[in-house]
């Protein structure tokens, strides 16, 4: 009894020391990387503004490198503090960076789908808290030469009334149940949803629609996974979100959703 005794408490804190390093040792490690790709992407940017000044002629980079760095997100909900670099692509090397795209869906602002990845727990835990957002909550994505203002889409019990009850909201200009303003397919496309792991057609041009709709009948929305409950990746936190405003990013220039007005 005293030898099996001693095998539990032995395995308790093999457990524990694993649960510590996941939740702590990770986000540190993770901490120091999305620095680092923070850091290079705005060494780029300024770089790039540079060589532009010297020669307006000059396209601005748009080409996306896997692993690389090209956007920052920012969700003021979750704190003044909150923005994360986004690398391109999902492997688990990029996902420890912070937030990754999915590198088959469109790019911000774009007319589809401009999904992204994160962890919920360790590694940074980008999308911790992403089940605290609720409809018309703004998601700010900035680019080298663009901001782009997403709000969350309605809840699927909101839907009805939604024009005569929260959609009154200053907050939620722009936003309403979709399939009255696209139609049908986008009818299963809510603010929320939890899916299982392999339902991969949340990322679709057209969230949950098996059929093809041409480019500029598509919404242009922002799309949010993560794994769900916490500590468990048995399923999929989803988050949906419609574009509502764009800005030039001009020196000095912040987005009044950044800024509380």
């Amino acid at each position: 009894m005293r030898g099996f005794g001693e095998l539990l408490i032995t395995i308790g804190l093999v457990v524990l020391l694993f649960v510590v390093y996941e939740v702590y040792v990770t986000d540190l490690m993770s901490m120091r990387k999305q620095n680092n790709a923070d850091a290079q992407l705005n060494a780029r940017w300024d770089a790039e503004a540079n060589t532009v000044a010297a020669d307006p002629q000059r396209p601005i980079r748009t080409d996306l490198v896997p692993g690389e760095a090209f956007a920052k997100m920012y969700i003021p909900v979750l704190g003044e503090d909150y923005r994360f670099a986004v690398v391109e692509g999902t492997t688990p090397a990029d996902l420890e960076v912070g937030p990754g795209h999915y590198r088959t869906t469109a790019g911000p602002g774009e007319k589809g789908n401009f999904a992204v990845a994160g962890h919920r727990v360790g590694k940074g835990a980008p999308f911790n808290d992403l089940d605290l957002l609720q409809s018309c909550d703004a998601v700010v994505v900035e680019t080298e030469s663009m901001w782009f203002v997403y709000r969350v889409l309605p809840m699927t019990n909101e839907k009805v009334g939604w024009a005569q009850g929260k959609g009154r909201d200053p907050r939620c200009a722009g936003v309403q149940p979709l399939e009255l303003t696209h139609g049908a397919p986008y009818a299963n496309t809510p603010g929320q949803e939890i899916v299982l792991p392999e339902q991969g057609e949340v990322i679709d041009p057209v969230p949950n629609y098996r059929g093809e709709l041409p480019t500029d009948q598509m919404a242009s929305l922002m799309t949010m996974t993560t794994c769900h409950p916490k500590f468990s990746d048995r399923q999929r936190l989803i988050v949906h979100a419609v574009l509502t405003q764009s800005y030039p990013r001009n020196p000095g220039f912040l987005p009044g959703e950044l800024t509380g007005g």
